[in-house]
């Protein structure tokens, strides 16, 4: 890849800033306190906009995903990046999406939540952060064992490669028509809770196709930048994910949203074990995926459809974790959860061992 600006080391700091400053900024617009921007919980929206689980107070067809998805696809069709390709383990990718899908609800916020907690004062966030470097360390244990899920092949059919970028469309006009298909049925839209809190539709469009562009062109990765700085000595990434954290924590100070507590965090637990354990698996789960959920949603714009394939893994695990009581409220994880998120690493680790170059799919 063509060396410029973006995926310079002065690129990525200053992308990384803009990131965390304009995910910060959302909060202030009217999305969720410290969920400015949080892929998994949007997710979990989108999920129960569709019915897909029916818990009234998360259901929001959020349209910061359908920006990153409209920002990333035209940042890879003008560098020429756009590239439809799949095929490779694609049943246990959509596992892995799953579980790192019921490891952040039962943390409460993915990656990218997680350094907006800790930029909020949230020092629960510690404990997830904590854990995702845990589990992206694991991660790279399996690497250096040659875990591998396979290589890609590239489509005969380029179109398939914009199936996102049209699910995005489709879902940009039931959010702008609010669509009702019958009688108490979806499109759902939340009347309480933190899926009726959210900014504006066209500054949170707006500001996500900014994001999505620049976090394409600069391969921002938010457990790809805690994972090679502490255990592959690469700096590189974890810059933009330092300046993310400082410049969210900028705007925090500077609209009064900035709150140094354990207690009392907006959309969050204090359970130290599972704060941390939960966020092992979610780091371990997008380490084997190769990419964190903003990543992840980013290659699936670039027409890469074995990351689509790991969020529709995402988008189902929303769904079940909310109809089995498998994520977490504001008192605490359920003992479902504690369990799912077992489950959800016993799996990892075998098909860490399992996975091998010369066996790979």
């Amino acid at each position: 890849m063509k060396k410029d600006f973006f995926t310079s080391s002065i690129g990525i700091i200053v992308i990384g800033a803009v990131i965390g400053a304009i995910a910060a900024w959302l909060s202030v617009m009217g999305n969720p306190a410290n969920m400015g921007i949080c892929i998994a919980c949007f997710t979990r929206d989108l999920a129960g906009a569709l019915g897909l689980h029916r818990a009234a107070t998360v259901q929001y067809i959020r349209p910061e995903l359908i920006g990153l998805v409209i920002g990333a696809t035209i940042s890879a069709l003008i560098s020429k990046e756009f590239v439809p390709k799949g095929g490779s383990s694609p049943i246990i990718r959509f596992c892995l999406g799953f579980f790192a899908m019921i490891g952040a609800l039962v943390f409460l916020g993915c990656p990218w939540r997680t350094l907006l907690r800790v930029a909020g004062g949230d020092i629960n966030g510690i404990f997830g952060l904590i854990g995702i470097i845990i589990g992206g360390g694991i991660g790279v244990f399996f690497w250096k064992q040659n875990f591998s899920l396979g290589q890609p092949k590239a489509y005969k059919n380029k179109l398939v490669g914009f199936l996102p970028l049209v699910i995005a469309v489709i879902l940009l006009i039931l959010l702008l028509k609010q669509t009702k298909f019958s009688e108490g049925g979806p499109i759902f839209f939340s009347e309480s809770g933190p899926g009726s809190m959210k900014a504006p539709i066209a500054i949170a469009l707006i500001a996500s196709i900014v994001i999505g562009f620049v976090a394409q062109k600069s391969r921002f990765c938010t457990v790809g930048g805690l994972r090679d700085g502490i255990f592959m000595k690469d700096f590189h990434m974890t810059k933009g994910v330092i300046a993310f954290i400082v410049a969210a924590f900028i705007v925090n100070i500077a609209t009064s949203r900035f709150n140094l507590s354990m207690e009392n965090q907006p959309i969050a637990h204090t359970n130290i074990l599972w704060n941390t354990v939960s966020m092992i698996l979610t780091g371990l789960a997008f380490t084997l995926g190769a990419g964190c959920p903003g990543r992840q949603m980013i290659q699936s714009a670039e027409g890469n459809m074995d990351s689509f394939i790991f969020v529709i893994g995402m988008l189902v695990g929303a769904g079940f974790a909310h109809n089995f009581n498998l994520a977490s409220s504001t008192a605490g994880p359920t003992v479902y959860g504690m369990g799912a998120v077992i489950l959800g690493l016993i799996f990892c680790v075998i098909i860490g061992f399992t996975m091998k170059e010369n066996t790979a799919s």
